[in-house]
């Protein structure tokens, strides 16, 4: 049957991934760097996923598709949320009291001695990590160390191209890191809507690379402040990959 369906020109896509939390059936997925329509059946043809690509990259085609199937949309975001809770310890934090056994991903606050601010001395750069852990996919919303926090949200290659990110960014604030090319981004999102909606944080600070897919990641930040219903001061800061800061 011919009918209006999504189209997604490969050319102009970045692989950003925006449009995948506006996409409440599903239907679209990063694949090979490129989001693509992962079944014609799963998409309604309304376009919702239209305003949150940067680079003009889906349209609405009319053409020969398979019908919009409702169940089929269902039995396919059922298996998302299976593959995501299927991941290592994930399932553990959907009950916050329960405990994992993956060290990765056990709470730990981390005390650091006064006086420790030993920063330009010859042959040592203390660390100012606080927490772990850091990856944004293994914290958990209820989590201490993000009770009341200035909260640092940076892409993960933003350590390695800034040398000074510790005494610079990181001091005084609880970290979480995330890449928005290679991550699930709406888990990510979803993720960020549960802290902001949990835990009274004072501030945001997101701190990107140039590169343009790096961009997505303060878009997920800003919607998910608007899913949380939270208005938060929030600033970006973007590096350069030869270490500089640009903005």
């Amino acid at each position: 049957m011919k009918r209006k369906i999504v189209f997604i020109d490969e050319e102009k896509c970045n692989g950003c991934g925006l449009c995948i939390p506006a996409c409440h059936e599903g239907a679209i997925q990063i694949i090979d760097g490129k989001a693509r329509l992962v079944a014609d059946k799963l998409c309604d043809g309304l376009g919702d996923c239209l305003g949150e690509c940067p680079e003009g990259a889906i349209t609405i085609d009319e053409r020969d598709a398979e019908a919009y199937d409702e169940a089929a949309v269902e039995e396919h975001l059922a298996g998302l949320k299976r593959s995501q809770a299927s991941g290592g310890c994930a399932a553990a934090f959907a009950e916050p009291n329960l405990p994992c056994a993956c060290p990765s991903s056990q709470v730990k606050t981390i005390t650091r001695e006064n006086g420790v601010d030993q920063a330009g001395a010859e042959g040592y750069s203390p660390s100012f990590l606080s927490q772990w852990p850091v990856q944004l996919g293994l914290v958990q919303p209820q989590a201490k160390f993000l009770q009341g926090a200035d909260l640092l949200i940076a892409a993960d290659c933003v350590p390695f191209a800034f040398g000074d990110f510790h005494r610079r960014f990181l001091k005084g604030k609880s970290l979480v890191i995330a890449c928005p090319k290679l991550d699930d981004i709406q888990a990510h999102l979803e993720k960020l809507a549960a802290i902001f909606k949990t835990a009274d944080i004072r501030s945001v600070h997101v701190i990107i690379m140039e590169v343009h897919c790096c961009s997505a990641l303060k878009r997920v930040v800003e919607m998910a402040l608007d899913y949380a219903g939270k208005k938060i001061p929030l600033q970006e800061t973007v590096i350069s990959i030869t270490g500089e800061i640009k903005a």
